[in-house]
C-alpha cells in the first residue's frame, strides 16, 4: 500500500469521524430518520405513530411470537447495537432479553417504555415481590402512558423534532381515548353473570380490573409456567359448576391446554365453545388493521363482547375488522 493511499484513507476516516461528531452536536439538525428498534409489535406501532416519517422502525417480535420466551438472534443483536433508539417494554415481559437490554442501556438511548406507567396503576405479582403484571397494553388508558414514554424517548434522541413528535403523539392519544371509550361501551353490554374471561395465560388482568370481568388464565402471567393436570381438573370443575360456555384461545400461545380443558368438560357432558381468538402478547399480521394497536384492542373488545352475550358491531369500532376473525 503506497503512502499516498494510506494518507488518503486516513483523511477519509478522519472526515467521516468529524461528520459523525458534528451530527451528534446539540442543536445540529438531523436529516436522516432515527433508526428505532422495538421489541414488541405494540411498541413498534406506537413508535411509528409518534415518529411518522422521521423514524424507521423495526420490531424484533412479529405476529404470534411470545415475548415471555423470545430469545435474541444474531441479527437482533446487530440491529439493537446499531439503532439510534431502542424501545423495550420492561416489567419483565422480555425475560430472556432483559440482561442484554439492561447492558445496552448504559451505551445509548434505550428505554423501557412499559415502566413509564405509574407504579400505583400496576398489578403486583402475587408470588414475586417487586414484580408486576406487564400486560398494560390491554387497557387503552394505561397504554397512553407508554405512548407518552415513546414520545419522550424519541424527543430525547432528536430534540429538534420534539414538536413534531408531540403533535403526532397527541393525535394518537386522541385515537386511543376513543378506543378506550368504545371498549368500555361494548363490554358493559355483557350481562354481569357472563363476565368471565377464561384464556390460555393470565394476560388479561388489567382488562378484568378495568371492565369488571373475572379473568382466569390456565397458565400464570408468564407463559413459561406450565399448567398441570390438577390445574386443568380444577378449571373443568369451574366450567361445569358455573355453567361457563365460552373460552378464548390466544394467537401467541399454544391452544394445547385449552383443548384439554374443552375435552375434559365434554367428558362431563358440558359443552364449551371457543369464543374466539384473542391477541394477547402480539398483534395481528402486518399490513392489516389487526396488525395495529388500534385493531388489536378493537378486535379483542368486539370478540369478547359478542361471544359472552353482549352487543358489538360485527366489524368493530371502525368497521375495519376482518370478517371471520
Amino acid at each position: 500500500m503506497t503512502a499516498m493511499t494510506t494518507m488518503t484513507r486516513r483523511r477519509m476516516i478522519g472526515a467521516s469521524a468529524t461528520a459523525l461528531a458534528f451530527a451528534a452536536l446539540p442543536g445540529h439538525a438531523r436529516t436522516a430518520p432515527l433508526a428505532v428498534v422495538a421489541t414488541t409489535g405494540m411498541i413498534a406501532d406506537a413508535a411509528r405513530n409518534v415518529g411518522g416519517d422521521l423514524v424507521t422502525v423495526q420490531a424484533l417480535m412479529g405476529p404470534g411470537v411470545d415475548p415471555h420466551a423470545y430469545r435474541q438472534t444474531r441479527s437482533d443483536i446487530v440491529a439493537l447495537t446499531r439503532a439510534d433508539v431502542v424501545l423495550w417494554h420492561g416489567l419483565y415481559l422480555e425475560a430472556q432479553l432483559e440482561e442484554l437490554l439492561v447492558d445496552l442501556s448504559s451505551r445509548g438511548t434505550v428505554t423501557a417504555v412499559g415502566e413509564t406507567v405509574p407504579q400505583d396503576l400496576l398489578i403486583a405479582h402475587e408470588d414475586y415481590q417487586g414484580k408486576f403484571d406487564p400486560h398494560v397494553w390491554m387497557v387503552p388508558e394505561l397504554w397512553a402512558h407508554v405512548v407518552t414514554g415513546v414520545r419522550d424517548a424519541l424527543s430525547a434522541a432528536a430534540p429538534d423534532h420534539a414538536a413534531v413528535f408531540d403533535a403526532n403523539a397527541q393525535t394518537h392519544l386522541d385515537q386511543i381515548a376513543r378506543l378506550g371509550s368504545y371498549a368500555r361501551e361494548v363490554l358493559m353490554t355483557v350481562p354481569e353473570p357472563s363476565r368471565v374471561l377464561l384464556s390460555a395465560h393470565d394476560a388479561f388482568g388489567y382488562f378484568g380490573r378495568a371492565y369488571g370481568f373475572e379473568v382466569i388464565g390456565i397458565q400464570g402471567i408468564s407463559t413459561e409456567s406450565e399448567a398441570g393436570l390438577n390445574r386443568i381438573g380444577t378449571l373443568v370443575d369451574l366450567l361445569v359448576t358455573r355453567d361457563i360456555r365460552a373460552v378464548f384461545v390466544e394467537t401467541s400461545v399454544s391452544d394445547r391446554n385449552m383443548r384439554a380443558l374443552i375435552e375434559g368438560a365434554a367428558a362431563r357432558d358440558h359443552t364449551v365453545a371457543i369464543g374466539g381468538e384473542l391477541f394477547s402478547d402480539a398483534m395481528g399480521p402486518p399490513d392489516t388493521y389487526e396488525g395495529t394497536y388500534m385493531g388489536m384492542i378493537d378486535h379483542n373488545a368486539t370478540t369478547i363482547a359478542s361471544a359472552l352475550g353482549g352487543t358489538a358491531p360485527a366489524r368493530g369500532m371502525n368497521g375495519k375488522l376482518s370478517a371471520g376473525l
